[in-house]
């Protein structure tokens, strides 16, 4: 998710909202990605419970921070991150420790169970919930899909003025290097200035950069034919009305991204979190988060199989998971130094 303007104003907005409009004792209140915000999502446990919850959205694991920074103690039990900030958050003690024994990770996707990164000093922090990856999402009935085998294509030429990039800088920045050769793990101050040129070039070649809801329409409707970031998060939950759009893992690789659901250190309503983890990791949850009417993405718990239908899996390619797993490589995992050159980068990108 991305650090922009519309972030800046969301966190002002959770904030004015948490001292101005505070929510019942025994509700659950969440701060979350969008693909929590579906009622089909959230009905079975708030009637099972008989409780509400109460989701605020928010992109970028800064702007969840500052959210938090800027609210009272107390106001939020859950957190959905990125995975790969969850250590983070533990070591600033912002996350509850879970029990050991909370959440069954047998049945989940083994390369999507992310123990390192869920786990602080030994302690459980954070469970996967949904992963899935940023690469190259495309309108096959305008698109050469051969093309979108190679990344190289997007700065020939012959796809200028017909690309949309999604405005987060460490997927596509991690992208272009993969391009270039350099594996996420090895990005560095000294990596991410050989990415200049190609920033550039591709803002070139691009009709925007814009957010999730607004490069995911520009693909829909046919404004841009290729989305740079985008997946199955783009394109699966389009797939009936627009079978057209498809997406790919080109020879170079792609991003993969996971999330991850986390109880907050302040929570005064522990035990309903805890419930509620369960439930979002749980066969069932797991179905309705995977195909939430927001974006779609792989469950992290492969039981949820057995709740999806077939036109799901195949657009989600549950087939093709064993290969995408094995040819794709986590976000960049940046220190304060490295992330200030890449957000650096991005924005003197945006203003060329």
């Amino acid at each position: 998710m991305s650090y922009n303007l519309k972030s800046a104003l969301s966190v002002t907005a959770a904030f004015l909202m948490s001292t101005t409009a505070l929510y019942a004792a025994d509700d659950l209140n969440a701060l979350v990605w969008c693909d929590h915000t579906d009622p089909a999502l959230l009905q079975p446990f708030e009637e099972q419970h008989g409780v509400r919850v109460n989701v605020k959205e928010y992109e970028g694991t800064a702007a969840g921070f500052a959210i938090l920074d800027q609210s009272r103690t107390g106001d939020w039990d859950i957190m959905v991150i990125d995975t790969v900030d969850v250590a983070r958050g533990a070591e600033e003690g912002r996350f509850a420790s879970l029990p050991a024994d909370a959440v069954d990770t047998s049945s989940f996707f083994p390369e999507v169970v992310m123990a390192d990164n869920n786990t602080h000093d030994g302690q459980i922090y954070g469970v996967t919930e949904k992963f899935g990856y940023n690469t190259i999402a495309f309108n096959s009935s305008k698109v050469d899909a051969g093309d979108m085998e190679d990344m190289s294509n997007l700065w020939s030429g012959k796809y200028d003025g017909r690309i949309a990039v999604y405005d987060y800088y460490l997927p596509v920045l991690g992208l272009i290097g993969l391009e270039q050769g350099i594996a996420t793990s090895d990005l560095d101050a000294a990596a991410v200035e050989r990415l200049r040129d190609r920033t550039y070039g591709l803002k070139s070649a691009a009709l925007q950069v814009s957010d999730v809801v607004a490069s995911q329409t520009a693909l829909a409707t046919g404004e841009v034919d290729i989305l740079i970031g985008g997946g199955e998060w783009v394109t699966a939950v389009l797939s009936a009305e627009n079978p057209e759009l498809d997406w790919s893992v080109p020879a170079e690789g792609a991003l993969r991204w996971s999330q991850s659901v986390t109880m907050l250190e302040s929570s005064e309503n522990q035990e309903l979190a805890l419930e509620f983890i369960k439930y979002i990791t749980g066969p069932e949850g797991q179905a309705r988060l995977a195909t939430s009417s927001c974006y779609w993405g792989m469950p992290a718990n492969s039981a949820a199989g057995r709740e999806l239908t077939d036109a799901e899996k195949a657009a989600l390619r549950w087939d093709q998971q064993a290969d995408y797993l094995i040819r794709t490589q986590l976000y960049p995992t940046p220190d304060a130094d490295l992330d200030l050159a890449m957000q650096d980068l991005w924005t003197d990108m945006l203003q060329q």
